[in-house]
């Protein structure tokens, strides 16, 4: 259990930092509002770790034998970020009332994402096969899955929280579009380990 040091301050430094995740929630929280964003958290955090152990049970081989696979999932993932920046850049400012338009990614589709996201499948390959725990693999892979998921939650909500600090400041239409604008340009550009690597 050495390891476990390490692994947890890679899982605090790799949920923490930018990536689509944390840039989508931190949008999710302005736009929405913490409590309306917590099933995009839970959807990040848990299909994470549902991730983690996917991969430990044999994603990571078939992509060893096939790298042709890893190269079609890595750039469909970067299309669909893509496309995902231009609604949040193009997204509306609030209606009348204050009312926002859309709505927040439920718990199923915030999942679904970890699947096209390329920083969660670069923290999912590293998780599993530079800081698993050397014993029993199916322990090792709970333990992986289970101590990520514990730091990743409040790691995200921390973003969230942050979008919902700047709500005020976003009252004004012109304002949030630019953040919308700002925070679709940051996605993009959390993609540029992806796209060069």
């Amino acid at each position: 259990m050495q390891t476990l040091p390490a692994l947890a301050a890679f899982a605090v430094a790799s949920s923490i930092t930018p990536g689509p995740n944390n840039i989508m929630l931190m949008t999710s929280g302005t736009n929405f509002g913490f409590r309306r964003t917590v099933p995009h958290m839970l959807g990040v955090s848990l299909g994470f770790a549902l991730m983690i152990v996917l991969v430990g049970l044999g994603l990571a081989e078939l992509f060893a034998r096939y790298p042709v696979a890893h190269q079609i999932l890595k750039w469909v993932s970067v299309a669909y970020l893509l496309y995902l920046a231009w609604k949040i850049a193009t997204a509306r400012p609030p209606g009348e009332g204050g009312a926002v338009k859309g709505t927040p990614m439920t718990f199923v589709q915030a999942a679904l994402f970890q699947w096209v996201n390329p920083k969660a499948w670069t923290m999912a390959l590293t998780g599993v096969t530079v800081y698993m725990p050397p014993i029993d693999p199916w322990l090792g892979l709970a333990v992986v899955a289970a101590l990520f998921g514990a730091i990743n939650l409040p790691c995200v909500g921390l973003w969230a929280a942050m979008g919902v600090k700047l709500r005020g400041w976003l009252g004004d239409a012109r304002r949030l579009r630019q953040f919308n604008v700002a925070a679709a340009v940051l996605l993009v550009g959390s993609l540029y380990p992806t796209v060069t690597g």
